[in-house]
This record gives structure tokens, C-alpha cells and sequence, in this order.
């Protein structure tokens, strides 16, 4: 089955995970120049599927939330979150840890994409085209404030992730 959408997505994680590595190959020296574009990039991906594909989906399935929307909203809110604090070693741990298990419910067979891509079969072309015209989000400074990881993680904590135990963790 042709799934462009899922395509479209899926090869934008790949980039979005490839310019992480680039940018933490090592950790104790984030390579801001990739971070940067990291940060630019994953906050468009989030723009993309906020404001876009999900809405698009929601439409198509009679205005009825999809029942993986709500989950992957609070990821989206946690990894925006992150991305307002400088880098660290423990920061990049759990963005690894949630990226994976995010990306994993969305490109998994009968995940968010697949289900998307079902319920928009008609309007892909045009999609397609909002996506290619989806412009960058703005990002600021790095909040460096004691107050602004906290935030992260409360948010990570209404997403389902605990910051502590994921960096307390091997993996």
C-alpha cells in the first residue's frame, strides 16, 4: 500500500534523529550548530502533526478525537519542554528515551500514521502541500533557570515519562 503521509513522517523522524546524533556524538560537547537545527526541526515536525495531519484526521473521522491524540499531545508538550533547556547530558538521555517510545506509536502498524493516512486517503495531495509550505517555529535562548527544568519535567510527568528514573536508568 502507498502511504505517502506515513512516509512524509516517518523520513522526517530519521532526519529529525540524525541531526540529534550529529549534534550529541558527544554528549559533553553538544554541537549547538546540529542542536540548533535539531530543535528547529522537531518543533516543526510537532507543528506539523499539531496543526495539520491530526486536524486533518479529526475532520475525516466525523470530528471525533482519535483515541492515540491525546497521548501523543503530551509527548508533543514534554518535548517542547525540553527544548527550552540548555542541553545536558541527562536532558539528551531522556529525549532519547521519549523520542523512541513517541515515534514508535506513531510509525508502529495500526499507530497514529497509519491511522491517519486511512482517514485522509482523499486529501493527500493537498496535505502534502501544507506540510512542504509548513514553515520553521521560532526558537529562544535556552532558559537556564532552576524553575524551567522543573517545568520540564512536571510535563514529562503528565506524559507518562519521569525524567529522575530515566536518567537513573541504563538505558
Amino acid at each position: 500500500m502507498n502511504k505517502p503521509l506515513y512516509q512524509f513522517f516517518a523520513n522526517d523522524h530519521r532526519r529529525i534523529d540524525e541531526l540529534l546524533d550529529n549534534a550529541t556524538a558527544d554528549m559533553k560537547s553538544v554541537k549547538e550548530e546540529y542542536y540548533h537545527r535539531f530543535r528547529t526541526g522537531l518543533l516543526k515536525h510537532i507543528k506539523m502533526e499539531e496543526k495539520i495531519l491530526f486536524p486533518a484526521a479529526q475532520k475525516a473521522n466525523g470530528n471525533v478525537a482519535l483515541p492515540l491524540a491525546a497521548k501523543l499531545r503530551l509527548d508533543h508538550g514534554a518535548l517542547t519542554a525540553l527544548m527550552v533547556v540548555p542541553p545536558t547530558p541527562d536532558v539528551i538521555k531522556v529525549l532519547y528515551y521519549v523520542l523512541e517510545k513517541h515515534d514508535l506509536l506513531e510509525e508502529e502498524a495500526g499507530g497514529m500514521y497509519d491511522v491517519c493516512e486511512k482517514l485522509t486517503e482523499g486529501e493527500t495531495a493537498g496535505l502534502l502541500q501544507q506540510l512542504e509550505e509548513a514553515t520553521e517555529v521560532p526558537v529562544h535562548p535556552y532558559n537556564t533557570a532552576g524553575y524551567a527544568v522543573d517545568v520540564a519535567k512536571r510535563t514529562l510527568l503528565r506524559a507518562g515519562f519521569d525524567f529522575d528514573s530515566i536518567v537513573a536508568s541504563s538505558v
